[in-house]
């Protein structure tokens, strides 16, 4: 009778695996096709590829576009500054990683709920706003008639108007000031969720013994969300050749290119005005390779530090 029940809740678990199993199919099959199929594209890095022209062995050239992009003292010179421009961008967003947790504490701190749903709501939405809106409302507000020229002018502050947008100096601070108006809300969201699994008892043993708000942010907030904030700074760090694109494309002018185009915009760039179709497409993958590279090293560093990693 014993063997049988064992039989059975061995059959019941694998029965329960298969299930579980198919629930999360379409999810990968989404990942399959949207993430790993367009890696079929890397042939093109090995081919001097003409649109509309299909790929042939003809025009198969090897290793040509990787060493292209490093062949002469002027391409490599625009590398090496998209990249200056790519790890400037990134090394100030994980220089400011911790502004996202600590507007999620401060958040959590309001206990008025109407005023912090208001606050939460208002900070997380321009995140689904499109980063052409977010320009729109740049341009109104910095253009040479717009509010902020006005109020200077009017206050005696500048004799004529200034081209902010226009301008190439703190160029890397105002991007990453749209960026976290835009994202800073949505951000957030990680560490409310973790705020939220801190356990009552132990806040209320502290406001006991005494605690003030500060003091059981300091001692109980704060250490018990490290752990999230410690896991979103690793992927950061994997992810620090990625900027995306939108953003950069929309604010770019003649005037500030130099400082503005990280990675994924170069290739961009390449692609669609250059016509180097073959060479972005170099340029991808040895960003592709690096990020993985990153990966497996930041989580190797979170395995030293924290005892565990995330892959």
């Amino acid at each position: 009778m014993d063997k049988t029940k064992v039989v059975s809740a061995k059959k019941k678990r694998k029965m329960n695996s298969y299930r579980e199993f198919l629930y999360v199919l379409p999810f990968i099959a989404m990942v399959a096709v949207f993430a790993y199929y367009p890696l079929y594209g890397w042939i093109y890095a090995f081919f001097d590829y003409k649109p509309p022209f299909p790929l042939s062995m003809d025009n198969f050239v090897g290793l040509k576009w990787f060493k292209y992009m490093v062949g002469n003292e002027v391409r490599l010179a625009k590398l090496l500054e998209v990249l200056r421009n790519t790890f400037a961008m990134s090394a100030l967003s994980l220089l400011f990683s911790w502004f996202p947790m600590f507007f999620a504490i401060f958040l959590n701190e309001i206990k008025c709920k109407p005023f912090r749903k208001f606050v939460q709501t208002v900070t997380t939405l321009p995140n689904f706003i499109s980063w052409v809106l977010v320009y729109a409302i740049a341009f109104c507000i910095f253009n040479s008639t717009g509010p902020v020229n006005t109020i200077l002018m009017n206050m005696g502050l500048i004799e004529s108007p200034q081209l902010f947008l226009q301008s190439s100096d703190h160029v890397w601070f105002e991007m990453w000031l749209w960026l976290t108006w835009k994202n800073a809300g949505w951000s957030a969201i990680m560490y409310i969720a973790a705020i939220t699994s801190i356990d009552e008892e132990l806040i209320e043993a502290a406001k006991v013994d005494g605690a003030s708000r500060m003091q059981v942010i300091r001692h109980i907030t704060i250490p018990s969300i490290l752990p999230t904030y410690f896991v979103l700074v690793m992927l950061n760090l994997a992810n620090f050749l990625t900027n995306g694109m939108e953003q950069y494309f929309v604010f770019e002018n003649a005037f500030n290119t130099n400082y503005i185009q990280v990675l994924d915009l170069y290739v961009y760039n390449l692609a669609m005005k250059g016509g180097g179709y073959s060479l972005s497409v170099a340029i991808s993958i040895l960003k592709s390779i690096v990020s993985i590279a990153l990966l497996f090293v930041t989580n190797l560093i979170s395995k030293l530090t924290r005892g565990e990693g995330f892959i």
